[in-house]
């Protein structure tokens, strides 16, 4: 498949720079997948769509701070993400100007006022703006992160390194059922539940059950490559409890539907799927979700709006089909709806 069928036209102004007032009153398009049809609501009406018996299905990971700012002993400034504590002391991280910064050139880590907080030294240059740092800090990598990081926020929300505003941050790129530390971006799908939601939800005979999948940056990576089959997706880590898989699979037996909130969620609960039911499980995946591809469990998807010619555009066309897709994108820039990770919600059934 061509990459480009997976284009659209957004106008720049429907990139959302903020969330909306309250979690619950973002937009909820509506669309029923077996008949082409499109229904614009609020999500904190996504019950009207629901049956009892349904089950949604959350990913749990909770964004850490990811994102911090150093500097050049010469005083020009840097930009990490953190990705990953392959050992104590030593991170794994992009870093922005990496290209200028010599191995074994030692840089100052700044805190969220930007005053100088320790030293690392650049242990190994890697492929793709990655390198290892080494860290003058024997504080756990959560802990350095929590006095010198940001809110890991997509390129296309723009943000002064403000830390009144990324406070605020830190409370809505998250879930309110977040819990599991490890991801450097967030299951956005999810931002749109408030306890109140969820509460009204049960109540009404919906269940829940949840996953695990920690983000990473590669979320944000688009398909450079002319066919879509050539791209590389990133691996990501997953779980899955011996609980939940219960839930999911009682779920099934009594012919309620499987209702993936976010894309992450879908991928773990088809990577680990045999024959409509799941196990208890963990590991790493990197199952790459493109149109023509036989979907083993998800039933229904809850999902935000997506980049172009992005694989996560590409699982959702897989799931209702690619002009289904791009009517329903087409319909919502005509609409209004607010685009990407503090944008609006779509609900496919």
């Amino acid at each position: 498949m061509k990459t480009e069928k997976l284009n659209y036209h957004l106008p720049a102004e429907l990139i959302a720079q903020q969330p909306s007032r309250i979690r619950s009153e973002s937009r909820l398009l509506v669309l029923n997948r077996a008949i082409a049809e499109l229904t614009d609501s609020r999500f904190s009406r996504i019950g009207d769509f629901l049956r009892p018996g349904d089950c949604l299905v959350l990913n749990d990971t909770k964004v850490i701070p990811a994102r911090f700012c150093a500097r050049r002993k010469s005083g020009a400034s840097l930009e990490g993400l953190f990705l990953a504590e392959e050992c104590t002391g030593q991170w794994l991280v992009l870093l922005r100007g990496l290209r200028k910064v010599k191995v074994g050139e030692r840089i100052i880590l700044c805190d969220s006022g930007r005053k100088d907080y320790c030293q690392a030294e650049i242990a190994e240059k890697k492929t793709g703006g990655r390198c290892n740092l080494r860290i003058d800090k024997t504080l756990s990598a959560e802990k350095i992160l929590d006095k010198i990081g940001f809110a890991p926020l997509p390129p296309y929300i723009k943000r002064a390194d403000d830390p009144d505003i990324d406070r605020i941050d830190r409370i809505r790129y998250q879930t309110i059922y977040a819990r599991k530390s490890g991801a450097v971006a967030a299951p956005t799908a999810g931002l749109h539940f408030t306890d109140g939601l969820i509460k009204k939800l049960k109540k009404n005979g919906i269940c829940f059950a949840y996953v695990t999948l920690h983000v990473g940056a590669g979320t944000f990576k688009p398909v450079t490559t002319e066919n879509l089959e050539d791209h590389k997706i990133h691996k990501e880590s997953f779980s899955l409890d011996e609980e939940n898989a219960n839930i999911i699979n009682e779920v099934k037996e009594k012919c309620g539907r499987i209702i993936a909130v976010g894309t992450t969620s879908v991928r773990t609960l088809e990577t680990i799927a045999c024959d409509s039911r799941v196990k208890p499980a963990s590991g790493q995946t990197n199952l790459f979700i493109t149109p023509g591809y036989e979907f083993k469990l998800v039933d229904a998807i809850v999902t935000n709006f997506h980049l172009p010619k992005s694989s996560l555009l590409a699982l959702v066309a897989a799931f209702a089909g690619l002009d289904n897709i791009l009517n329903a994108y087409n319909h919502a820039v005509e609409q209004k709806y607010r685009f990407y990770s503090y944008g609006d919600a779509m609900l496919i059934t």
